[in-house]
């Protein structure tokens, strides 16, 4: 009887220390798949560091610090999302940096703002050492083998060029290299997806004749056509007319979620028809259409685009510092590894995932620049709004003034203007033979 309750005892003993061993087992196993994961995700974003479409770190330097860089150190912000710092744990090679201005300025100083947003990029990026302006595809692979984080500028919003190409020129004279048609207002010559602002309210006429200009200016020049925040009928139009690929810079998709900012997947066929991007946003609203998300909800977003249109379609286009609400485990831009490391785990292969990190951003952009320099011998547009299209009573008419006191009531026309500036030689001509006859 004895012996029986020792032999129990054993048998007992044996089978709690062989459970221990296993959960000790099974705990090592999962430490070192962990481990290997993570190097696996390590070593693939050193090898192919990440392309960001969109960051809006611009605009909370102003709301935050009225762009005075010097109140701050780049390398470590806070209330923010975004620094030097989280920019290099994240792997984030380069940053398409948004210059953004809100909607309300449209008829206002949009343009004054605008220059102000670019003048804080490129201070940024010129006075920080870590940071490389870069204006091209081949500046943007240089600045990789100098270990630099890349910045690109993107204007976030057609409003900001108040209706005009030589405008448009002049924010690609000083660095600007992608445009969105739109933000969350409609502009006199495109629609927003969004419904916020009740201007410029058109029917059946998405793109106007000017917008098609926009585009065609922005291809002859060599900026990205950014659609996100447009109207679906708007991107349609403007991917039929555009002749290079263009890109969604923060668009997430409408399939998983019902977001009006989100893109649907007839519009994504033809995005890839286009051979053109879309950079997936992180904002929750955008993922879960709540205000909670997480990894996993991000990367179905990318598990379905990747179906429907190949993973050569796909890019990153993060949303910090424009959104508020970001998924569990993606706070902020240092995260961006652990997307990545989810990915692997769905056997997203090392290739798919180096397109998504950065190929297909150097693909699109060096197509946008052969069709540049396809179109290189022709003209800067000289196509202006038609001013009735406009209606912003803050554009100034030029015509000559009225004197004080005078009692003309009417603009002299052109003709009348030429024969009065005629007289003005002719008259001093006389007067100049009476002196000499004198």
């Amino acid at each position: 009887m004895l012996s029986r309750k020792c032999l129990m005892s054993t048998s007992r003993g044996f089978w709690v220390k062989s459970l221990g061993h296993l959960v000790v087992l099974s705990s090592l196993c999962c430490f070192i798949s962990g481990h290997s994961e993570r190097k696996r995700t390590d070593d693939l974003m050193s090898k192919y560091p990440l392309i960001d479409g969109h960051n809006d770190l611009a605009l909370q330097l102003r709301i935050l610090h009225s762009n005075r860089l010097s109140q701050v150190d780049l390398h470590n912000i806070s209330k923010v999302a975004t620094d030097i710092n989280r920019l290099q744990a994240g792997r984030v090679q380069a940053q398409m940096f948004a210059v953004y201005v809100l909607c309300g300025a449209q008829e206002k100083d949009a343009v004054r703002l605008t220059l102000e947003q670019i003048d804080v990029v490129r201070r940024m990026c010129t006075e920080y050492q870590d940071f490389e302006l870069v204006k091209s595809a081949k500046e943007l692979r240089d600045s990789e083998r100098r270990h630099k984080i890349a910045c690109l500028i993107s204007v976030e919003g057609g409003h900001s060029i108040d209706s005009s190409l030589p405008t448009l020129r002049m924010f690609y004279q000083l660095g600007v290299r992608s445009m969105a048609l739109t933000h969350t207002c409609n502009t006199p010559w495109a629609e927003s997806s969004s419904k916020r602002y009740n201007v410029y309210q058109r029917h059946n006429n998405s793109l106007t004749h000017f917008g098609k200009a926009v585009v065609e200016e922005m291809n002859r020049l060599g900026m990205l056509v950014d659609l996100s925040h447009t109207s679906w009928d708007t991107a349609s139009a403007a991917l039929k007319h555009s002749k290079a690929p263009v890109i969604f810079s923060h668009s997430s998709s409408f399939t998983m979620c019902n977001h009006d900012r989100n893109v649907p997947d007839w519009l994504l066929h033809d995005l890839k028809k286009k051979h053109g991007l879309i950079m997936v946003n992180f904002h929750s609203n955008f993922i879960s259409c709540s205000n909670v998300a997480n990894i996993s909800l991000v990367a179905d977003h990318f598990d379905h685009i990747k179906k429907e249109i190949g993973a050569e379609s796909i890019g990153i286009g993060g949303d910090y510092e424009g959104a508020v609400r970001f998924p569990q485990g993606l706070e902020d831009v240092s995260k961006y590894p652990a997307l990545f490391q989810e990915l692997l785990k769905r056997n997203w292969t090392e290739n798919e995932l180096a397109n998504v990190l950065r190929n297909n951003f150097l693909r699109v952009f060096e197509e946008v620049e052969r069709v540049r320099d396809q179109l290189s011998l022709n003209r800067p547009s000289e196509v202006q709004i038609p001013l009735e299209e406009v209606h912003n009573p803050c554009r100034l008419v030029l015509r000559p003034p009225i004197p004080r006191g005078s009692s003309i009531r009417s603009v002299p026309s052109r003709a009348q203007l030429e024969t009065k500036g005629a007289l003005v030689p002719a008259m001093a001509l006389l007067l100049s033979s009476l002196v000499f006859a004198a």
